[in-house]
């Protein structure tokens, strides 16, 4: 896991129980962003381990997520910044970071603000089951 400590010094963005990380430079070099300078990321809620969500990030959303203590992702289909809940209020406060065995995707431990992680309003944005039941 990136090295977490408690977000003292956040921004006014971020939330009291949203934790500030202080990666290495090896971990961040150890971050593989795509062509396209992205790199998936997972959000999972950190009390049930629900996965509520996967957006992308470039290297300045996750400088940011990492320095707030709230998930920013980069919105392909906008080409800008997204800081999760700005909008919507359904925010996401980081309590923990993690990379894969090949760097290529991320997974964020949040607190889920709101009614939920997704646009349509459910919790997750995996509520919809392949096959008959």
């Amino acid at each position: 896991m990136l090295g977490v400590t408690p977000g003292a010094n956040e921004s006014p963005s971020a939330a009291p129980n949203g934790r500030v990380i202080v990666p290495t430079a090896d971990q961040l070099g150890a971050v593989t962003f795509n062509a396209d300078g992205l790199v998936p990321a997972i959000a999972q809620c950190a009390e049930t381990g629900e996965v509520l969500m996967m957006a992308w990030m470039n290297a300045e959303s996750l400088a940011m997520t990492f320095a707030e203590g709230r998930m920013v992702y980069w919105s392909r289909s906008r080409s800008e910044l997204w800081r999760k809940g700005d909008t919507s209020g359904d925010r996401q406060f980081v309590q923990s970071a993690r990379y894969d065995c090949d760097g290529d995707t991320l997974l964020f431990t949040v607190i889920q603000e709101g009614r939920g992680a997704c646009h349509t309003g459910e919790r997750s944005c995996f509520y919809r089951e392949f096959g008959a039941r």
